[in-house]
């Protein structure tokens, strides 16, 4: 009786922290892009918001899951933060070579298609074979046109991730509206009560790899390499240190969720937290780590990276 109290209150207390945490500093990005005008953090800004708003569904469900706020918490929390916060990474860094990463994400992401698929099959409700390789052959169309828009105009590669980020968004957001779930609408792990994706049907099971991995990894790499970066130019101040929480606190949640959609879920709440928290300590001991990143130009001395 007093585990299931204590788990309880922390799919109360952990979802609503993670909220808070996550609309604070989306308050404060969103500012900086007031005053800036940077297309970096505007995107951020929104990834924090959706980030914010998928813990706070979680914080109602603890009260009372739903379909609605099921369908909420697997379109923003299982498909959109992740994604839109990497997209903001390629922006930071849309003056170096950072596209082909991008590219090599998306490209990498189809491969959880597949053993997306692998899980289906032993629960017993797989998707057609045809789903699972129209997300590959999506996936990897949209990895050559990155690619090939950073190749050729590399200062619009990142508003090539956002527009072909802004349609999946729209099929997504469609696609989660009108999917026919499971009864009773939701599904919930039975131990930890810590949502799962299993009442959503297979199709969009195996979407979620080219919007997660792919933003996990530009978001968790973009930090690598602009630390990297740091380094090289000497400039350290107190920018390796928050480079170094930024890269950690997306890696966490990206390490948590992947585990709760094979059915470890009791650090999931935990990761989502510990994620956000250390994204934005990493914000507050530098903001200039999101203004003004130092990168070698082909010649001359180091310039300051503005978008």
């Amino acid at each position: 009786m007093g585990m299931v109290w204590a788990m309880s209150s922390l799919n109360v207390a952990l979802p609503l922290l993670t909220a808070v945490v996550s609309f604070a500093m989306a308050g404060m990005v969103l500012d900086q892009w007031r005053q800036r005008r940077r297309s970096f953090q505007l995107v951020w800004g929104v990834g924090l918001v959706f980030y914010g708003i998928g813990a706070g569904v979680e914080f109602l469900g603890a009260f009372g899951w739903n379909e609605a706020l099921y369908r909420l918490w697997y379109l923003f929390g299982a498909l959109l933060v992740a994604a839109y916060l990497g997209a903001g990474t390629v922006y930071l860094l849309y003056r170096t070579r950072f596209g082909y990463f991008a590219a090599f994400a998306v490209f990498a992401g189809w491969l959880f298609a597949p053993a997306s698929q692998a899980r289906l099959v032993q629960e017993g409700h797989p998707t057609a074979w045809a789903n699972v390789w129209l997300v590959v052959g999506v996936s990897t169309l949209a990895a050559i046109v990155i690619a090939y828009a950073t190749a050729r105009h590399r200062r619009q590669a990142a508003h090539v991730v956002m527009a072909i980020l802004a349609a999946a968004s729209v099929l997504a957001a469609v696609l989660v509206a009108t999917a026919w779930l499971e009864p009773p609408g939701y599904a919930l792990d039975p131990v930890t009560k810590v949502p799962v994706g299993s009442a959503v049907p297979g199709y969009l099971r195996v979407m979620t790899g080219p919007y997660n991995i792919a933003g996990g990894f530009c978001l968790v790499f973009g930090a690598v390499y602009s630390l990297v970066a740091a380094l090289a130019s000497r400039r350290l101040s107190s920018r390796v240190p928050a480079l170094v929480l930024i890269a950690i606190g997306g890696f966490i949640p990206g390490l948590t969720s992947g585990l709760d959609r094979f059915g470890v879920t009791w650090s999931f709440y935990l990761g989502q937290l510990l994620g956000v928290c250390l994204i934005f300590a990493g914000f507050l001991i530098s903001e200039e780590v999101f203004a003004r990143l130092p990168w070698p130009r082909r010649r001359g001395p180091i310039a300051p990276t503005t978008v």
